[in-house]
């Protein structure tokens, strides 16, 4: 209520004084209707289920439905979600008290608990289950009890003292955390801070298993709603690689499409899209078949921010040798910024605002969490391999190789245990979040990918998002050189340019 009485009445009064237009032009659309409208006009089918989960958009929580497009048969495009959960039962909103729980940023921290899961063991499923919340096995429905929850009367506080009360004391943010498979077994498992951490990781593990679980079945009883072999996904929640990768491979949908930006920065690209397309009554002429979206930039404002950061740099005229240099430097241990282009639409980066590595060094990974993006040593590194190759490394991705979501690192599939051992450094207890490449989205990319295969055998990297922790993804060439100098990047592709640092390289 803080929020609606502040700001969010105001809206229309707002926006239709900043663009000074009457306030009758300003259009308004549900917001779980706008993630819909997110992931079916930009997905390239013509029909197809819709699930939608996040925290809480108006009253609704959770929307099943579908929808239609119109391609230019005259026939009209809608939307209609006929199934939902309100709150203040909201998984998207039992996720993030969990995600407080454990130490993390709500509405920031998330993927943190997902990260943090394969260290545990989901001992405390039974427990969720038993206390704070009960399935409907009809309709894939379910409720909370909201004595263990605060945040549907606080602004401060997720959980209450009873959830505490359930799960033990909560984590503190920051602190040490140390299991015996963080640590390879080499650990005290008595010490104070390896037990705390293994109850966080069981803890983190088992929200993660249930919220697969709730996922699959919306998935499945919405399978069975519709008839439809085709799901289209968006919300918050629905940027859970986790629970997305089992529902390609685990629902009987044959075909799924993720928005790239799932969360409520692509609900404006949905408001737009239903307006065009529901209201307005417009046929559909786009498929979103890759997520780079963002600003680009010309090589003389690049040159320009080299010219006075005092780096030595060097601008390539020839690709192939650009390619070629940015290989010899992953080969030879470096880690290299990779910008180039219009930046990704959403939260992954894919390519064009990236830092990439050799991911057979083990120690590639602590190299970056620790020197590079100063973040918890826990958090994993996502595989990029070619489109092609993708079933040679991961079990049940075989079908699923050009599919969308895999495209945009939305899903995780596991190793295959033949190539357990090949990429230690993105291999996250037997398990990566890849993301696939073809040539003709990004030539660059792709080019530096395959020639690392042919050089070692193996055409798998690390890619990880050029941002230090805290930070949003670099946008501009500003941005990189600040990223870049303030880590322990050892060098930057920007644009055509190859900078090193000042002290070599």
């Amino acid at each position: 209520m803080v929020n609606w009485f502040s700001e969010k009445l105001w809206v229309r009064s707002l926006i239709a004084r900043h663009f000074r237009i009457q306030a009758r032009k300003v259009l308004f659309t549900d917001h779980h209707d706008a993630h819909a409208a997110s992931a079916l006009f930009c997905s390239p089918w013509k029909d197809a289920a819709i699930m939608t989960i996040d925290g809480v958009g108006e009253w609704t929580t959770t929307a099943l439905g579908s929808g239609s497009a119109d391609w230019g048969d005259g026939n009209g495009s809608c939307i209609s979600l006929e199934k939902e959960q309100r709150f203040p039962h909201s998984l998207g909103l039992l996720y993030s008290a969990f995600t407080a729980f454990l130490g993390f940023r709500v509405n920031n921290g998330e993927y943190k608990v997902m990260g943090m899961a394969p260290y545990g063991d989901p001992t405390y499923v039974d427990r969720i289950y038993g206390h704070i919340l009960r399935r409907s096995e009809a309709d894939a429905g379910f409720s909370l009890d909201m004595d263990y929850f605060s945040y549907h009367h606080s602004p401060e506080r997720s959980f209450s003292d009873r959830f505490v009360d359930l799960f033990g004391e909560p984590r503190e943010a920051e602190s040490g955390f140390v299991t015996p498979r963080t640590c390879g077994g080499e650990c005290d498992p008595s010490d104070p801070l390896v037990v705390r951490s293994q109850r966080y990781a069981d803890i983190a593990a088992s929200i993660q298993r249930v919220t697969e679980d709730l996922v699959l079945d919306m998935a499945r009883y919405l399978h069975r709603m519709t008839g439809n072999s085709r799901l289209c996904m968006a919300g918050g929640v629905a940027l859970n690689s986790v629970a997305n990768g089992r529902i390609m491979r685990e629902t009987p949908f044959e075909e799924v499409f993720i928005q790239p930006a799932a969360g409520d920065a692509g609900g404006a690209l949905g408001a737009a899209l239903y307006v065009y397309h529901v209201l307005l009554g417009k046929p559909r002429r786009f498929v979103m078949e890759h997520a780079y979206w963002g600003e680009s930039y010309t090589s003389d404002e690049v040159a320009r921010v080299l010219d006075g950061s005092g780096l030595p740099w060097e601008r390539f005229d020839d690709e192939t040798r650009l390619v070629e240099r940015t290989i010899d430097a992953i080969l030879h241990g470096r880690v290299v910024g990779l910008f180039q282009g219009r930046f990704e639409w959403g939260p992954r980066a894919l390519g064009n605002r990236s830092i990439i590595a050799d991911p057979r060094d083990p120690g590639m990974k602590d190299i970056i969490n620790g020197k590079i993006k100063f973040r918890e040593p826990f958090r994993p590194f996502a595989p990029v391999v070619p489109e092609q190759d993708a079933s040679r490394y991961f079990e049940g991705i075989e079908g699923l190789e050009t599919s969308y979501p895999v495209r945009y690192m939305l899903s995780v599939f596991p190793w295959k245990q033949s190539h357990a051992s090949t990429a230690p450094a993105v291999n996250h207890m037997g398990t990566g979040r890849l993301q696939t490449v073809r040539r003709e989205w990004n030539p660059r990319y792709a080019d530096i990918l395959n020639g690392f295969g042919e050089a070692t055998g193996h055409p798998v990297l690390v890619n990880t998002s050029f941002n230090l922790r805290g930070e949003p993804i670099v946008s501009s060439p500003a941005d990189a050189l600040r990223t870049f100098t303030s880590s322990g990047i050892d060098n930057m592709v920007i644009g055509d340019c190859w900078v090193g640092k000042s002290n070599g390289g």
